[in-house]
C-alpha cells in the first residue's frame, strides 16, 4: 500500500491554523470531511474518538510527529490527511516536543489488515530522517505531494 492509495489530496494542509492538539484533530477531520472521506454527520463522532485514544496514549510518537488514528463502521474506505504546523503544537508527544508533522488516519472497522498496512506505511515514512525534515518544511501542497510521490517511489 502506497501513500497515494490513501492520503487524500485534499486533505493535505500545509499550514495549520490550530494551535493546540485537540484543534489539530478537528481541523484535520474537518479537512477529510470537505474532501468526501467522511460523513458530515460523523465530525463530533470522529473527532471523540480520536480524543479518547490520544488521552489513553498519545499518538505523538517524537521526533515532531503524531499519528491520530480511528477506525469507524461508518468509514468506507481507509483516508489520511496530512496536517503541518509551521510553529509546532503541544501534543503531549512522548519525546515531550513539539510536534509539527500530523498524519491523521481515518479506516473502516471491518478492515483492519488495511488499517495496519496504512500505518505500517506511514510510521515507515516517519522513521525515515529526510522524509520527516522534507515534510516540516514543505511550505505548500505541492511540495507535499511530490515528497508522497518520492516517498512511495522510495526515492527518499
Amino acid at each position: 500500500m502506497k501513500l497515494s492509495d490513501f492520503v487524500i489530496s485534499d486533505a493535505i494542509l500545509p499550514e495549520l491554523k490550530a494551535a493546540s492538539r485537540d484543534e489539530v484533530v478537528e481541523e484535520l477531520v474537518d479537512a477529510l470531511i470537505a474532501a468526501g472521506a467522511a460523513p458530515a454527520d460523523l465530525k463530533d463522532t470522529l473527532i471523540a474518538e480520536i480524543l479518547k485514544r490520544e488521552k489513553n496514549g498519545s499518538t505523538g510518537f517524537g521526533k515532531g510527529v503524531a499519528i491520530p488514528h480511528v477506525k469507524h463502521d461508518q468509514i468506507k474506505k481507509v483516508a489520511a490527511a496530512i496536517g503541518i504546523s509551521q510553529t509546532g503544537v503541544d501534543y503531549n508527544a512522548l519525546d515531550k516536543q513539539p510536534v509539527y508533522s500530523i498524519f491523521m488516519l481515518l479506516s473502516p472497522a471491518d478492515q483492519p489488515d488495511q488499517h495496519l498496512h496504512a500505518m505500517e506505511n506511514i510510521f515507515a515514512n516517519l522513521q525515515n530522517d529526510t522524509f520527516r525534515s522534507f515534510l516540516r518544511q514543505a511550505q505548500d501542497h505541492d511540495a507535499v505531494t511530490t515528497l508522497l510521490a518520492e516517498a512511495d517511489a522510495k526515492e527518499l
